[in-house]
């Protein structure tokens, strides 16, 4: 049996590379925004205003992804700044997964701008699978015109780790026989999953590279860190715990939230912005054909608090509205009534027919419940055939909330690439 090998295709600086490409596309004339000082950005009017994106030349100014607008021309006052266009990032990132998909068996796309393809068993087909990484990157920035950093090991974990280490445009090994020499001298901030908070306590312990991780006795970080504690020891020793590779992996959960233009005192309003984030998630969830058990709400306020509440359902279920009421009950007991900021919901325990799911209702809900699956079913049949805005609820006709269905940006881009491809 052939030993795996796997492929971590990750794009460089995608957003930018994408917004570059554009440009250039549209006028050849136009300065390249990878070779200056450049930044692809939110609405600062929408307090969207973060970096999304930047140069390698903007790099050297100390300008961060997420950081605000005004701090990064703080540091660069010259910067470049554009703003994104996540239709045309959807585009490219398909036309990516397409070319991945003409020579991988299998191909998981792990996010708008990465994904992973399992080479195993190619190596008569393509030769060495390092050399074959080094003619697929070269391919896809003559064929598609931007780059990407290819990591090559025999798992999920090894590949991204070595895509992430030199970039741009360039190939990486991480095989268990170099974990010790490429991944242990490496800061345990660099490790998958040790997040600002794990990291600090660890250096607390003592623990500042993955090395002093891997060699830690597993019983202490599980007494620190619970389970997560065994998870990330096992990836300090290139012990991937993950599933094996699907071509199209069943997300874990589906969540949308939304940044308000303004800050949110009333509690009515708060709840159309709510119910405009549960018609998307229930949406997404129809289009899957799946159901979930679990309701979060999420509230940051003006001081950039952050709070959320979660509640167990009786039963499986992908209505809007059995969500959106959830989402209300919760949004009542978390909110203190500080001016709002940004809502959020999210939903988890995902079931699939495969799972057996079956939504068990109260002797008397079964006609009401009937009558919101037909109107779920109505209003996404016509929503996918004319356009998200074709058909409204009456409480949105006159409002002046933040709605996110409709009114464009990433996750919706993705949702209507997928409805697309139905």
């Amino acid at each position: 049996m052939a030993n795996p090998v796997i492929f971590h295709v990750d794009v460089n600086s995608a957003f930018l590379s994408w917004e570059a490409w554009e440009q250039k596309a549209a006028d050849p004339d136009a300065p390249d925004l990878r070779e200056i000082p450049s930044a692809v950005g939110g609405d600062r009017q929408q307090r969207h205003g973060i970096i999304l994106a930047k140069s390698t030349p903007a790099k050297a100014y100390h300008i961060r992804t997420g950081e605000p607008i005004v701090k990064a021309l703080e540091k660069c006052p010259t910067l470049t700044i554009v703003p994104p266009n996540f239709p045309a990032y959807v585009k490219h990132s398909r036309e990516l997964i397409s070319l991945l998909e003409t020579y991988a068996p299998s191909v998981e796309q792990y996010s708008i701008d990465e994904a992973f393809c399992d080479m195993t068993g190619t190596r008569t087909l393509y030769g060495d699978p390092v050399a074959f990484a080094h003619r697929l990157k070269d391919e896809i920035r003559d064929t598609l015109g931007f780059t990407v950093n290819i990591g090559v090991s025999t798992n999920r974990l090894l590949a991204k780790m070595a895509s992430d280490f030199e970039k741009p445009d360039r190939v990486h090994t991480l095989f268990p026989e170099e974990i010790r020499e490429k991944m242990w001298p490496l800061p345990v901030e660099e490790l998958l999953f040790v997040g600002k908070s794990t990291s600090r306590k660890l250096r607390e312990m003592g623990i500042a590279t993955i090395g002093q991780l891997a060699q830690t006795d597993q019983k202490i970080l599980i007494s620190h860190f619970k389970k997560h504690g065994e998870m990330i020891w096992k990836y300090a020793n290139g012990i991937d715990v993950s599933d094996l590779m699907t071509k199209h992996a069943q997300p874990k959960g589906y969540g949308n939230s939304v940044t308000l233009s303004r800050d949110v005192t009333d509690s009515q309003e708060a709840k159309l912005t709510l119910l405009s984030l549960c018609e998307m998630v229930g949406a997404r969830l129809r289009a899957d054909e799946a159901k979930i058990t679990v309701v979060c709400v999420q509230i940051r306020d003006c001081d950039f608090h952050q709070t959320s509440r979660q509640t167990q359902l009786f039963s499986p279920t992908n209505s809007t509205q059995r969500i959106y009421d959830t989402a209300c009950t919760l949004f009542d007991e978390l909110w203190d009534h500080a001016p709002i900021r940004l809502l959020g919901v999210t939903t988890s325990k995902v079931e699939t027919p495969k799972d057996g799911f079956g939504e068990q209702l109260d002797l008397f809900d079964q006609e009401k419940a009937e009558k919101l699956r037909k109107l779920d079913c109505a209003i996404d049949a016509v929503r996918s055939k004319f356009g998200d805005d074709a058909i409204r609820r009456a409480v949105f006709m006159d409002a002046k909330t933040d709605r996110p269905f409709g009114k464009g940006g990433l996750n919706k881009a993705k949702f209507d690439d997928k409805r697309k491809r139905k």
